[in-house]
């Protein structure tokens, strides 16, 4: 699978239910880029003052003026993100948002709970658009890059072989190249959005990007069985089999940076977003991992120098992105990003296993959602398209 790291919604609560005899459908959305915005919809009359017995209760809840007996949330210093804290004194809380758990305990989240996918809040017009700008996109970089007779890919790649044509030094520059402009971008974002807005950033910071990932995986397909035979294990009974396996989890770590497929393209305003569910309590940088895997993997099949230093390359970036990343988060949320650094690790499984991460019983649910669907089945189309993404690699001759 040929795919390094190139590539970087709204958390909603769930309670069980009110019993309010007037409150007969509600729903309490907690929404947004690393703050929540609160919506109540459907709410029957008025909500009346019938008394329920006192019961204790873990959760704290957001303050209704229609009902007194909710007690305010409290939120952190940075204003950006919402702990969400829900206290009922009734004790029973209905099921008011669209996650499937009942029993899941959120009262301790002060980012986004990752991967929600709600097809009733999504806007046909916004994924005929996105499916429009993707073609766009896609066509652009053909002609004015990949194309040989018109693209300035080809021109790109053979200067940095002037210098040395090395395969593994070529890789090495490209990778460089790559890791300047990404992680250069990635650093200016917040003076960038300031001058030219988050869309005009994004689609400039993409426009730069995209050509450069495109040449790195190119040139790596091109490339992958040049330079010294380290050792050869292929033959080796297993050995396939946990390759591609490390292979397929390197995605699920990779690609959460795809939770947002409409920001990516710009469609929806882009965000700075701080999830602190799902994979991110195995890791708090899934992407660093999951490159690690996939270099693994390969790096262990291949089992050549060009390999060896392509990953010592791209695990350089994603190291260093690492750092980049808690700067940048640390910078826009504060306080609120130290309570998540605190209770989560860089290292996989780091925080749960000394008790910092507290997983919920149904932990597992977390997963269960349409975008790790969808990135199962890009993984194994990917897997299952390699010839055809060989073939088009050789026919550019990088």
């Amino acid at each position: 699978m040929f795919g390094p790291k190139f590539l970087q919604a709204g958390s909603c609560l769930h309670s069980s239910r009110l019993r309010s005899s007037s409150l007969s459908s509600s729903r309490l959305c907690l929404l947004g880029p690393w703050g929540l915005a609160a919506s109540v919809q459907s709410l029957s009359q008025t909500i009346s003052p019938r008394k329920q017995p006192a019961r204790s209760s873990p959760f704290r809840s957001w303050k209704a003026e229609l009902k007194p007996d909710f007690e305010e949330s409290s939120f952190p210093a940075s204003g950006q993100s919402t702990p969400f804290k829900v206290k009922s004194s009734s004790g029973d809380v209905q099921n008011v948002t669209d996650r499937d758990s009942e029993d899941s305990t959120f009262s301790n989240l002060v980012g986004e709970d990752a991967g929600v996918f709600d097809v009733k809040d999504q806007k046909t017009s916004s994924w005929i658009y996105f499916t429009l700008v993707l073609g766009v996109v896609l066509a652009i970089l053909y002609v004015a890059w990949l194309d040989p007779n018109t693209g300035y890919g080809t021109a790109f790649v053979d200067a940095l072989a002037s210098f040395n044509a090395k395969h593994e030094v070529v890789m090495l520059e490209i990778l460089f190249i790559f890791g300047l402009v990404h992680s250069g971008g990635a650093s200016l974002r917040a003076s960038g959005e300031k001058l030219i807005g988050e869309r005009a950033y994004r689609v400039l910071f993409a426009g730069i990007s995209l050509p450069l990932a495109v040449s790195a995986v190119v040139y790596f397909i091109n490339h992958r069985y040049d330079g010294v035979q380290l050792w050869q294990v292929r033959d080796v009974p297993g050995v396939h089999e946990f390759c591609w396996i490390m292979s397929f989890i390197s995605f699920l770590f990779l690609y959460p940076s795809t939770f947002n497929l409409l920001e990516v393209a710009a469609v929806d305003k882009p965000k700075v977003h701080m999830y602190e569910t799902g994979i991110m309590r195995i890791t708090r940088h899934p992407q660093m991992v999951g490159q690690f895997f996939w270099c693994l993997a390969h790096t262990l099949w291949i089992g050549n120098s060009f390999t060896v230093i392509t990953s010592l390359g791209l695990l350089g970036h994603h190291l260093f992105g690492v750092w980049q990343g808690d700067k940048r988060l640390e910078a826009k949320y504060g306080e609120s990003f130290e309570i998540v650094k605190k209770r989560t690790s860089v290292v996989p499984f780091a925080a749960i296993l000394d008790g910092r991460q507290q997983l919920p019983d149904d932990y597992y649910k977390e997963f269960m959602r349409v975008p790790y669907y969808v990135i199962v089945g890009f993984t194994v189309g990917a897997y299952l398209s390699h010839p055809l993404i060989q073939w088009g690699s050789h026919y550019l001759g990088w």
